[in-house]
């Protein structure tokens, strides 16, 4: 893998080198997969919950072939077919007898093939008939039980199966992959209430049937580590109460860290101070001014000045309490 020209990475994988900590979790889901063990990820957005499936897939033992999947831009069971089957000529060997036996799976399917103009990566679009694509899904699901690696699924903010016009998606596909021995998935998902209602109520046909993990925030003693290490392994010098700085301003939340790291990296010269990184962090809250204008517009003067309040404040646990209603006169 080429090395990146900035070692804090803000989108995709780039190795173990780059990613920090979570090594609770790794060890976690590793062991969850090679005990044939599906299993819930539940995280808020932007708090590395991606990365974390990206570099357990890595790590995964010899015998085991891995395919991912981001379904948030889908729609329908249509749209998760083509999904599936794009990742799976990405992801499963051609060459072998069941990986040839999926590609004419696929083929039969009359998909059209087209290569993404910047990666060069294969997407499919198959235009099947209406309510067949379960039926489709399933044939590749059990194309992938003979396959003679152990196979490891996972379906990236599987919520979205929820916004599907198909009735029962989430029943339909339970009983799809419930026999499966081969396969083993990992279910992840940003929007807890959903993800809750789909493994946690007892009336849903995935309830109880994996085990389930929530992330949370990186440790701040092992960021700033990470940090620390990758400033000075590049010759720029970063005091450590320069980073604690850093790590309050974004409150440990993964993407912002890396983000406001990134762009401190780039522009720092030998040495990180407050006023380089205050700068930067500046830059970044410019860039989305007229995002957060936005936001703003759709709020009515009492929201906004109750998110005014909560920004001031830090933390909130109770915004109808008597005492922050009062600090911040926002009685109606």
């Amino acid at each position: 893998m080429k090395k990146p020209s900035n070692p804090f990475i803000t989108a995709g994988y780039q190795g173990a080198r780059y990613f920090c900590d979570r090594e609770i979790e790794t060890k976690s889901l590793l062991q969850n997969m090679t005990n044939g063990l599906s299993t819930t990820l539940i995280a808020i957005r932007r708090i590395g919950k991606t990365g974390l499936i990206r570099h357990v897939l890595a790590k995964l033992p010899a015998g085991y072939t891995s395919v991912y999947i981001d379904i948030l831009p889908t729609e329908n069971m249509n749209e998760f077919l083509n999904v599936l089957a794009s990742a799976v000529i990405n992801s499963i060997p051609q060459r072998t007898g069941p990986g040839k036996m999926i590609m004419d799976l696929i083929k039969s399917l009359r998909p059209v093939i087209t290569y993404d103009p910047l990666t060069g990566i294969p997407q499919v679009t198959i235009d099947v008939r209406k309510g067949e694509a379960p039926k489709h899904i399933d044939s590749i699901f059990k194309y992938l039980e003979k396959f003679p690696k152990k196979i490891v699924i996972a379906i990236d903010e599987f919520q979205q199966i929820l916004e599907y016009p198909e009735k029962n998606t989430d029943a339909w596909l339970r009983s799809s992959i419930q026999t499966l021995k081969n396969v083993t998935f990992i279910f992840s998902g940003s929007r807890q209430h959903l993800m809750d209602d789909l493994f946690s109520d007892p009336s849903r046909p995935f309830y109880r049937s994996t085990s389930l993990l929530n992330i949370g925030k990186i440790n701040p003693e092992k960021y700033s580590a990470f940090i620390i290490r990758h400033f000075k392994n590049n010759g720029i010098k970063i005091e450590k109460e320069i980073v604690a700085e850093m790590l309050e301003w974004t409150d440990i939340h993964t993407y912002y860290v890396q983000l406001l790291c990134n762009k401190v990296f780039a522009e720092s010269g030998n040495q990180v101070t407050s006023r380089t990184w205050r700068m930067e962090a500046n830059r970044l809250l410019e860039e989305q001014e007229l995002l957060f204008l936005k936001y703003r517009d759709l709020l009515t003067k009492q929201q906004w000045r109750l998110l005014k309040a909560i920004a001031r404040e830090g933390q909130v646990y109770s915004p109808s309490s008597k005492d922050f209603v009062s600090k911040y006169s926002l009685g109606s």
